[in-house]
């Protein structure tokens, strides 16, 4: 793996573009090769995979993926960003730059018919702290074809993307990812890769894609119980779903049936319980969105 950008390329290529990182974007860009060749090796691509990378910046992690994957797929948000990385990849990743498709896109709102050609198996990248979480899983929701993935975000996020049930940080980003994935810690990584330099320790965050734990049972059903189950973290769920069923009895009733305790917590529940619950749920009660 060779031609990666250290950090005396990075500030070179931002100050030839113009570019100064902002914060409305989330932009900390990596400048540590190391820890570029760490993240590549983690995410366990092979020959095979198409790879997704969301937010790549000035083009660090870009090209570790390059010599590893069958194909890239950049999304960048950024309008000069998105223009500099064919130019930035064709000097620094010889022949392998002709497997790199840029999209001048929002990672929000991309699906499946934008990134067909060909479609991606792995989601690898540094994400933007402040969407972090709502672009993962979109990305699941409209990419069947992914098998898995590793992303760099801020630890604290990290943490609450992998934790189980019982933990303190365990919530709505931990059962979201578990109805698509197995996830687990991939490491710390500390502040000091990063141009600028953030003020938190970010985290790895490797999942393996699976299918929902019932294909009975629509996804916004699941996701409506779990948004409303944690809204009051305190309440039990016979209170906390109350309004999501209509009233607290109607979500005793669904609770029972489904095999939960009414006066536990949503913090305690496992994926599979909230998905028995929304399956188990009276005549108009609630979807997300």
């Amino acid at each position: 793996m060779t031609g990666l950008l250290g950090p005396a390329e990075i500030r070179e290529l931002a100050a030839r573009l113009g570019v100064a990182p902002t914060k409305k974007l989330g932009q900390n860009f990596v400048h540590d090769p190391n820890t570029v060749r760490r993240i590549v090796t983690a995410a366990g691509l092979t020959p095979d995979d198409v790879a997704l990378e969301v937010g790549p910046g000035l083009g660090s992690l870009t090209l570790g993926l390059l010599p590893v994957a069958g194909h890239v797929h950049a999304v960048e948000i950024d309008p000069v960003l998105a223009g500099a990385l064919p130019e930035t990849v064709a000097r620094h990743a010889g022949a392998d730059a002709g497997r790199l498709t840029v999209h001048r896109a929002d990672a929000l709102r991309v699906d499946a018919a934008e990134l067909a050609d060909p479609p991606p198996t792995a989601l690898v990248a540094n994400l933007p702290y402040n969407v972090a979480v709502p672009v993962v899983l979109h990305l699941l929701a409209v990419l069947p074809t992914l098998r898995h993935g590793l992303v760099m975000v801020q630890k604290e996020v990290a943490d609450r993307l992998v934790a189980g049930p019982g933990s303190k940080v365990y919530g709505i980003p931990s059962v979201k990812l578990a109805w698509y994935a197995q996830a687990r810690g991939a490491g710390r990584v500390p502040p000091n890769v990063f141009w600028p330099v953030p003020n938190v320790d970010s985290g790895l965050v490797a999942f393996s894609c699976r299918q929902p734990p019932r294909v009975d049972v629509p996804r916004e059903q699941v996701f409506a119980v779990v948004d409303a189950a944690f809204a009051q973290r305190r309440k039990t769920l016979r209170a906390a779903l109350a309004g999501w069923a209509g009233g607290p009895d109607r979500a005793a009733a669904a609770l029972t049936a489904a095999g939960v305790d009414p006066g536990a917590r949503g913090e305690s529940l496992t994926v599979e319980q909230f998905a028995a619950i929304a399956a188990s749920a009276p005549t108009g009660t609630r979807t997300a969105k």
